[in-house]
């Protein structure tokens, strides 16, 4: 019988009461979870727990969640933890910041529990079935190696967030195919997650500045594809 990991989940608000609501029902649900009420505190607790997912408030003292989450991102080890926002920010640039800096999702509060765990389960059932061996995809001078979710060029080794790469990885495993957006959406954020149009092209053009603007091509009208010499 194979057996499902049990997952940490660290969730930072700096509203007691959420703290203590999101806590009760993912204890409930069979996480292992940890707290902090401030981006500053999400930062040392994640770095010392290395949780696989956060769930993150945006206003908050000391450091807000957007800033949290683009220091979380620059530490190697917790380059694949996955990162909901939870906030009570509806402002379309607010949730644009938060898919900048990584995030997995954008929730709306009041926080529904039994709808949270659900994206929660969702989410990591999806991650438990993407597990596979090995697996390396090259293109041009680019190596591309999702075990170690690392990217080579030459010898040099470009770092990339999680949903970066994912797209990369993703767009490398069919060279010279047309994805549109809504593809893209699809098959790197997932049918349950609601995301903007907009961040296929944000995370589009940060790849662009870091492996080089000869890979991915603009098909007008359509979408992207990363386009080989072959």
């Amino acid at each position: 019988m194979e057996t499902i990991p049990t997952y940490k989940i660290l969730a930072v608000d700096d509203e007691p009461d959420i703290v203590e609501l999101l806590q009760y029902n993912l204890e409930k649900a069979g996480y292992e979870v940890n707290t902090a009420t401030d981006g500053e505190e999400a930062v040392e607790v994640a770095r010392a727990v290395l949780p696989d997912l956060i769930l993150m408030d945006i206003m908050m003292p000391k450091m807000d969640g957007v800033e949290a989450s683009r220091v979380i991102r620059e530490t190697p080890e917790l380059a694949n933890t996955y990162i909901i926002f939870l906030t009570a920010r509806v402002e379309e640039y607010s949730e644009v910041a938060a898919f900048n800096v990584g995030a997995d999702d954008y929730i709306i509060k009041p926080i529904k529990p039994r709808a949270l765990m659900s994206r929660i389960a969702a989410l990591f059932r999806r991650e438990h079935k993407r597990r596979k061996p090995q697996q390396k995809v090259a293109i041009g001078d680019l190596a591309i190696d999702k075990t170690s979710y690392t990217v080579l060029k030459g010898e040099h080794i470009i770092t990339l967030p999680k949903k970066e790469f994912e797209l990369l990885f993703f767009m490398a495993q069919n060279p010279n195919k047309v994805f549109s957006r809504e593809d893209l959406l699809q098959n790197i954020w997932g049918a349950d997650v609601y995301v903007l149009a907009r961040t296929v092209d944000v995370h589009i053009r940060k790849v662009r500045e870091k492996i080089g603007e000869g890979y991915i091509k603009t098909v007008k009208g359509v979408g992207y594809k990363l386009e080989t010499a072959d």
